[in-house]
């Protein structure tokens, strides 16, 4: 059994990475970094051609994180490639995102088993169906934004406060001390906001005896200092200024400059009201009740509660700013249900909780299937640049082999350079979708017969730049939504349209749902399929490719 909800815990975030292979903007540092480091390696003459040269961002981020992703997933290449699992460089972005969310699945295989420990088998098997149910956590898992990588050492952090006895009244000094030495290296290295957390624990950890404050001092001193050397050095060398300490310049950047109100400003109550329903689900309300069947519950809560109220303090808020928390909610709401399934004593309301607890279950499953379905068509970027490569390749090769002349210059000729507008840049347009461009993972037979191809990101070039540029062949451009076959400024003299590409636009009730209400549905057969797709997916128009005419 217990192997059987490891398989879960893993397999769940596995599925929603393959079902959504595509990446966005806020996860592109990341996911670029390591495509750099997987493909130049890390000496000091490849680092010229990363792509944080080009685009640096607002705001240095760590190379830590990228850097073991992208050696753990070396060797998986070379033997998934000896296998013929790896035939083309956007197989690397897939499976350097299963490695990611296999490693955070570990830090949850791990809490499971503390959770067992602490609370009871009953407790963690809820814990496991709650946290494979909800939508955010699975499905971000896999995917690279820094918040991702600072998951794992918090999970760490508190499988260290909850993996004892269950009638254990402290963590031992050990355990404790491991965790504060956790949160800091997370908060120095990963994500800042984790000293958010860091600090109530810190507090919570003097007022219970859990620590003394010389312990807890030496603890804080010796892993931040450690932390910070370690991210000095590092991210000093890759973004080639020292010396540098990208989280504490974040800090400096939004917090003390207040800069990152410019991305947006939320009311003070935002994660409480919003942010957290969105996060748990039913597991909001389950792990009040779960406070209430165990007052472990409360003190395990206090620390988590504290950082969600200090973080409010800060205008601008997102709700991965809080992600972190999901785990100790599960845990509080599994509690709950187990509460509710064995404290009556009559049969027949033991099994109305559990046919409750099932129903919340399925109910969360239905929302996170809406969500995912709406995920895996919220990309268009990505599913633009990989139609545009399938589709040219195919002409490359049936030219080639028309003229019956495979030869080097044949496809300098056939050249393709393709410039990616912003918004195809910002939903999945990734590196390794540059499949036939330079760099290839030396070693591994990934690199088609045609590699001279040219994707090209520069940003605010307008119609006309492009139309007048001889080298750009094709475009992907935005669409503007008004069906016409070019997008505004594009002149049918230079461009001729050849797919476009559409991307998820909202959900619409069945309009035959309607008519049934209205007492116009046809025949059994049909009125059973509107019960069971109530509601439609909407697509719109997100992006044109355009091919260059006379080419």
């Amino acid at each position: 059994m217990s192997f059987v909800l490891d398989l879960y815990l893993v397999g769940v975030p596995w599925l929603h990475v393959l079902l959504a292979p595509y990446t966005k903007v806020e996860e592109s540092f990341n996911l670029h970094a390591t495509h750099d480091v997987l493909m130049y390696g890390v000496q000091p003459h490849a680092l010229q051609n990363y792509d944080h040269r080009v685009f640096p961002g607002a705001v240095p981020r760590t190379f830590i994180g990228s850097v073991l992703l992208a050696w753990g997933t070396t060797p998986l290449a070379y033997l998934a490639g000896t296998q013929g699992m790896i035939t083309q460089k956007a197989d690397l972005q897939v499976l350097a995102r299963l490695l990611l969310a296999t490693i955070n699945a570990i830090a949850f295989c791990l809490l499971r088993r503390a959770v067992a420990r602490r609370f009871g088998r009953l407790v963690s098997w809820a814990f496991v169906a709650l946290t494979i149910s909800q939508f955010h956590l699975p499905f971000w898992m896999g995917r690279t934004l820094p918040n991702m990588f600072a998951l794992f050492p918090v999970n760490l952090a508190l499988y260290q406060l909850v993996n004892r006895a269950s009638n254990s009244t402290r963590p031992s000094p050990t355990a404790y001390h491991r965790a504060i030495a956790l949160l800091t290296f997370t908060a120095t290295v990963f994500r800042s906001e984790i000293a958010l957390l860091l600090a109530p624990l810190a507090l919570q950890g003097l007022a219970k005896g859990y620590t003394t404050p010389s312990s807890l001092l030496k603890v804080g001193v010796i892993s931040g200092v450690y932390s910070a050397a370690l991210t000095a050095l590092v991210d000093s060398y890759f973004w080639q200024q020292w010396p540098l300490w990208p989280e504490l310049h974040g800090v400096f950047f939004n917090v003390v400059e207040g800069k990152s109100a410019e991305w947006g400003v939320s009311p003070w109550h935002t994660y409480f009201t919003s942010s957290l329903a969105k996060l748990l689900i039913w597991s909001l309300p389950l792990s009040v009740l779960g406070i209430g069947a165990d007052r472990r519950i409360g003190a395990m809560l206090f620390p988590y509660l504290s950082f969600i109220a200090l973080l409010s303090c800060l205008g601008h808020k997102e709700w991965r700013f809080i992600i972190y928390v999901v785990s100790v909610f599960n845990i509080a709401a599994a509690r709950g249900i187990a509460w509710t399934i064995t404290k009556p004593k009559s049969k027949f309301l033991v099994r109305l909780s559990i046919i409750g607890f099932v129903g919340l279950i399925a109910s969360n499953f239905a929302a996170t299937t809406l969500s995912t379905l709406a995920s895996m068509n919220n990309y268009p970027g990505g599913d633009a640049l990989s139609i545009f490569n399938a589709h040219y390749v195919n002409e490359t090769r049936g030219v080639a082999l028309l003229l019956g002349l495979v030869t080097e210059p044949l496809f300098t000729l056939l050249a393709v350079h393709v410039h990616i507008s912003n918004l195809a840049a910002q939903t999945g347009a990734s590196l390794f979708l540059h499949t036939h461009a330079p760099p290839f993972l030396p070693g591994l037979n990934v690199s088609p017969p045609n590699q001279n191809w040219v994707y090209d990101k520069t940003e605010h070039l307008t119609p006309q730049m492009l139309s007048g540029s001889k080298e750009v062949t094709h475009v992907i451009a935005e669409s503007d939504g008004t069906g016409s076959s070019l997008p505004t400024g594009f002149s049918s003299s230079y461009w001729r349209p050849v797919r476009s590409i559409e991307g998820f636009d909202g959900w619409r009730i069945n309009h035959r749902l309607r008519e049934l209400v209205k007492g116009r549905g046809k025949g059994l057969m049909e009125n059973l399929d509107v019960f069971a797709r109530p509601l439609e997916m909407v697509f719109r128009e997100k992006l044109v490719i355009l091919e260059r005419e006379g080419r």
